[in-house]
């Protein structure tokens, strides 16, 4: 069984935006919301300043808080290790939310709470989530990150990388190379 992944090279990404628009467009996401967005973060003191540019999303966690906290078992994992809501069985209580230390889920204008699904129906056919297959720098890598072949696990093996917030301890699936 994969264990899924994905790997942004923060090096090439350059901030378009063409995985959000990708992801709205794929998954239908309602005018004014999103499941992924871009972020611009300045570390350092002037002269010394380092820029990270990231497409962040929900973190596909190994240790969900979103998962432990739903009262109906709306927030699950599937195959992949993938982190899914299951719309029919969420009541919109927004324990997810609070739970999240990534800020990746959001009320749907039909009351549930909606996240980043890494597009599970394209992979399931064998293709890359929408973000990936768009991206025009080719920063974004998604795969099994258990299997030592896989692009994911070559660049992680490759390059300096990190994880958000990994105090958190809740061990994302989401890395991004120095």
């Amino acid at each position: 069984m994969p264990r899924y992944g994905m790997v942004i090279d923060t090096k090439r990404c350059v901030g378009c935006a063409d995985c959000v628009v990708a992801c709205k467009t794929e998954n239908n996401v309602p005018e004014g919301y999103c499941r992924d967005w871009i972020v611009q973060d300045v570390q350092g003191d002037y002269p010394d300043l380092y820029m990270e540019i990231r497409s962040e999303r929900c973190n596909h966690c190994e240790n969900a808080p979103c998962v432990r906290c739903c009262p109906t078992g709306a927030s699950h994992i599937v195959e992949g290790g993938i982190v899914l809501v299951d719309h029919d069985l969420c009541t919109g209580c927004k324990a997810c939310i609070a739970a999240c230390p990534y800020d990746a889920r959001y009320v749907h204008p039909e009351g549930y709470v909606d996240k980043c699904t890494f597009c599970i129906h394209r992979v399931r056919e064998g293709k890359d989530p929408a973000c990936v297959e768009v991206c025009p720098t080719k920063c974004m890598h998604f795969g099994d990150l258990d299997d030592p072949r896989s692009e994911v696990s070559k660049l992680l093996k490759s390059r300096p990388h990190h994880a958000l917030i990994p105090e958190a301890g809740t061990e994302p699936k989401i890395f991004y190379l120095y």
